[in-house]
């Protein structure tokens, strides 16, 4: 009775259609999204609870409508800026931890492209071809899935059965080729915007998806928001670690912000 949720798929992921759809699809389009959502379900303000890219859509939404954002529980923060999307899908980033799987990434493309393979797979996967298509996402998957848990690696849906893992990596693909659309306003640059926020921030130390410097320099930016560093824990949030934080989070902006009996949302 605490928390009203509201879930959405963004434009061309989920349930949205058309899968994959790449046109108006950009960060301002998905903020414009979600103030068309709270606007329809006569919202006055909100919670906002996202993690990795849904940590970057909701501080900018955060710092276009601070009056409409009662508070923000972030997890795995991704500030979206290039030497942050180099980190994934380029060589020397996550690539030194993971050798082995990004050989496996690589090893299928020219040596000229292999240093930085975002083109290349973004090609594939706007390829009119559709086993180039799936093929590329497929290989996209198992060097995503090898990197953003500790714990064994989840069986991942087969694109050719499952259309969503194929729009998830078109999508993504086409938003870190275009550095989120958010290169015009940075995330760090907008803290002031939203600095009274109350914010509890959640990440883990073993995060190589998005790296915990990320987060902290978020934070050396905003030392208002509270931030909380989980042990033996990566980016997943379905790691148990990661979902007791979370669940503590969502306590204990409660007790800050909930009136006698009005449910949040």
């Amino acid at each position: 009775n605490i928390y009203r949720i509201i879930l959405f798929d963004q434009r061309g992921c989920g349930r949205s259609l058309p899968h994959g759809e790449l046109e108006n699809n950009t960060t301002p389009f998905l903020i414009s999204d979600m103030e068309t959502i709270r606007k329809q379900l006569n919202i006055d303000c909100w919670l906002i609870f996202g993690g990795s890219w849904g940590a970057t859509l909701g501080l900018c939404y955060a710092q276009l409508y601070p009056d409409k954002v009662l508070a923000m529980i972030l997890r795995g923060v991704f500030l979206g800026r290039k030497q942050d999307i180099d980190w994934v899908y380029a060589e020397g980033g996550a690539s030194k931890l993971f050798p082995d799987a990004w050989q496996n990434l690589v090893e299928d493309l020219p040596e000229s492209e292999q240093k930085e393979p975002l083109k290349t797979y973004y090609l594939q996967l706007t390829n009119i071809d559709e086993l180039h298509q799936m093929a590329a996402a497929k290989t996209l998957q198992a060097w995503e899935s090898t990197i953003v848990t500790l714990r064994d690696h989840e069986h991942q849906p087969d694109p050719t059965q499952d259309p969503s893992p194929l729009a998830h990596s078109r999508i993504q693909l086409h938003f870190a080729l275009n550095e989120c659309f958010i290169a015009e306003a940075p995330i760090l640059e907008g803290v002031d915007k939203i600095r009274e926020i109350p914010t509890i921030i959640v990440h883990g130390r073993y995060d190589i998806v998005c790296p915990i410097q990320q987060t902290w320099e978020l934070h050396q930016e905003w030392p208002e928001a509270e931030l909380n560093i989980v042990p033996m824990a990566g980016h997943a949030a379905g790691e148990p670690v990661l979902i007791n934080a979370l669940v503590t989070a969502t306590k204990s902006i409660a007790r800050t912000l909930q009136p006698a009996h009005k449910p949040l949302t």
